[in-house]
């Protein structure tokens, strides 16, 4: 899921605090590509996937692994191919300011040349069709369609004449794709049926997904005014965005947990203390770096509530 996928933020602390410091002593060989990845958030891919897969298992009471996992794979890929996209489109429209308060952009700092990182971009979306490819043999052509739209999404967040990343779409855009597509996605591989609990589940993990955006959106508004963006954070206001973020935190336990909800999906609440303790960080401490951690701690709260809906739904099934 400015998924940096707006989404997808590292922490300094995946590097070195000197590398990651002075753009003159770039990290190398793989330490350059975990950075520009963004790890601390690619889980962002991985919990729609286990709630899917999780409530298709209790549906139909079988799980076959080859989906699961090819699943997992395609959409690390296209989230890691997605973040390099980012990485680049940003730095050659000038979205990446010097105010900019999040980790280092690797092709901003040139540490790595645009040409460089849209081909490692273009790598990791032709694995993601490649490992597509297998997924539509056994799915589909809901699944291609889907495969599609994705990569074409993935692509269109940072590129094209006028990015998602730069407009009020991008929670709309998280939602939709690291929510109700990826859910829905796993559920039909392994059901080769959708339901309207896992269209559910899919809105309740896509809200948390986006609520990962929300923060980074709003830990940048300033720089991202400067560099010509119009995201959500902006036109609404600091203050309403403090709302926004605590009812994208709140929500997907109350749809889970809620009678339209999904079996099992009570437990989730117990992510409610997690979520409250976000919400205040978020309203009490000033923007800054202090967001990357406030980011990346949030899509642990996303992952926190895939995995307690599963738990659940195995202890109801």
């Amino acid at each position: 899921m400015k998924v940096e996928t707006g989404l997808s933020e590292t922490p300094v602390g995946d590097i070195p605090s000197q590398e990651a410091s002075r753009a003159d002593q770039p990290p190398d060989g793989w330490r350059l590509w975990w950075l520009a990845i963004r790890p601390r958030t690619l889980t962002i891919s991985v919990a729609p996937v286990v709630a899917g897969t999780a409530l298709a298992w209790h549906d139909s009471g079988h799980l076959d692994p080859r989906p699961l996992l090819a699943s997992l794979a395609g959409a690390l890929a296209i989230q890691a191919g997605t973040n390099l996209f980012n990485d680049v489109g940003d730095a050659l429209r000038g979205g990446d300011q010097p105010m900019r308060q999040g980790p280092p952009r690797v092709t901003a700092l040139g540490w790595a040349s645009p040409e460089r990182v849209r081909r490692a971009a273009l790598t990791c979306f032709a694995l993601a069709a490649l490992v597509g490819l297998y997924l539509v043999w056994l799915g589909g052509w809901p699944i291609l369609a889907l495969g599609v739209a994705s990569l074409v999404a993935g692509w269109g967040y940072s590129g094209g004449p006028r990015p998602i990343a730069y407009t009020a779409l991008g929670e709309i855009f998280v939602v939709a794709f690291f929510g109700v597509g990826a859910v829905g996605g796993a559920y039909y591989l392994q059901t080769l049926t959708l339901t309207p609990a896992a269209v559910v589940a899919g809105i309740a993990i896509g809200l948390a997904a986006a609520a990962v955006l929300m923060a980074n959106n709003y830990r940048d508004m300033e720089p991202d005014r400067l560099a010509g963006r119009r995201t959500l954070a902006i036109l609404a206001g600091a203050e309403s965005s403090k709302l926004i973020y605590g009812m994208l935190l709140m929500a997907p336990m109350a749809l889970l947990a809620g009678p339209w909800g999904v079996p099992g999906g009570l437990i989730t609440l117990g992510a409610a203390p997690l979520a409250l303790f976000l919400f205040r960080r978020f309203v009490s401490e000033p923007r800054g770096p202090a967001f990357n951690s406030i980011l990346a701690a949030t899509a642990r709260l996303q992952l926190v509530v895939a995995g307690l809906l599963a738990v659940g739904l195995v202890m109801v099934k």
